[in-house]
């Protein structure tokens, strides 16, 4: 099982997180698109690396049209050598419309599937030198001078992981996409049960049997010292507060019979009362959630967690920690065969 690690929020910095990363061991780093760019730290982060897998987990696809995508995506696959994942995910009603100021339509399964589908098409059209004529039911992109065109990338286009919870979106990233995303906001047994099975039919409906990846960001509290522990702790109940409030995430609730504390957690955030969150959530919904253990333990944690359903995790760790740590994660999954 390989391991990524979060490259941080931040610009500054970035390349030298990515080469400590990479230094100790790590398979991918992989950046998150909330108060900052997803991108931008990639970018700096491919030209002071080697090896590792760099991944937007995620960027927001709604908030972007097809061509914005397949530009910077084949700009970054260009200057990593062949090491860039474009990580999509559709985001939620509330933040494409009034935070990005875009058309929701409603539908975001049938858009993530023709926003994909655009961004595939127009690869296509640049490496095997093809007319762009791509006309779908949300997208369409039928003009590509020689100005606009980069031409061919030595590397092939990018892959395209898409990220998912909910049973129809992950058997979409099944039937169309290169890999799947899973939200951190899961548990093990809802990945059995659920994401498994959804993947298992997209992969069948869409005729491709091989060369997919399923990427688990599973949250992970740890730590080498009591203060370490302490942030750790904090950090993993405010984020799993902060996810359950989420209608679209509600679906792992439900799995366990949870569904009613996604309706009480949307209520106080309605009412502006974030603080209070986190002293809602029970003992035994954030424990089912979330990784815990030692540094070395993290790694036999997560692969009994996930029983063969996952390829490739990356270490969703809401607080900061110490690089001994992180390098102690990566390690444990390295040790092992």
């Amino acid at each position: 099982m390989e391991v990524d690690v979060y490259l941080g929020p931040t610009l500054e910095g970035a390349a030298t997180r990515a080469e400590a990363a990479e230094a100790f061991g790590a398979d991918g780093v992989f950046s998150a698109e909330a108060a900052h760019n997803g991108f931008l730290p990639l970018a700096v982060a491919a030209g002071r690396t080697e090896r590792v897998t760099l991944l937007t987990n995620i960027a927001v696809a709604f908030a972007r049209s097809p061509m914005d995508l397949a530009v910077t995506a084949n700009d970054l696959h260009l200057m990593s050598r062949g090491r860039f994942v474009l990580g999509l995910g559709s985001q939620i009603r509330p933040h494409v419309e009034a935070r990005y100021s875009m058309r929701w339509s409603g539908a975001p399964v049938a858009q993530m599937r023709d926003l994909i589908g655009a961004v595939r098409a127009i690869q296509t059209a640049w490496q095997d030198r093809t007319p762009l004529a791509y006309r779908g039911e949300h997208y369409r992109h039928t003009l590509m001078t020689p100005m606009f065109d980069p031409g061919p990338n030595p590397y092939g286009p990018p892959p395209v992981w898409v990220a998912g919870l909910g049973p129809r979106m992950c058997r979409l990233a099944g039937e169309v996409g290169d890999g799947l995303l899973i939200h951190p906001f899961h548990t093990g047994t809802y990945v059995t049960d659920h994401v498994a099975p959804a993947v298992a039919e997209g992969r069948m409906a869409g005729g491709r049997p091989g060369g997919f990846t399923v990427h688990a960001c599973p949250i992970v509290c740890t730590g080498s010292t009591d203060e370490e522990w302490a942030r750790a702790e904090t950090g993993v109940r405010t984020l799993c507060a902060f996810y359950g409030s989420t209608p679209a995430y509600r679906v792992t609730l439900d799995a366990h019979g949870w569904g009613d504390l996604q309706t009480d957690l949307h209520a106080l955030t309605k009412a502006g009362r974030w603080a209070e969150l986190p002293t809602v959530v029970p003992d035994e919904v954030v424990d089912a959630l979330v990784v815990r253990g030692a540094p070395d333990e993290i790694a036999t944690r997560v692969r009994a967690r996930y029983a063969g359903t996952v390829d490739r995790v990356g270490l969703s760790m809401p607080y900061v920690a110490d690089d001994d740590t992180v390098a102690a994660v990566v390690a444990g999954f390295h040790a092992q065969p």
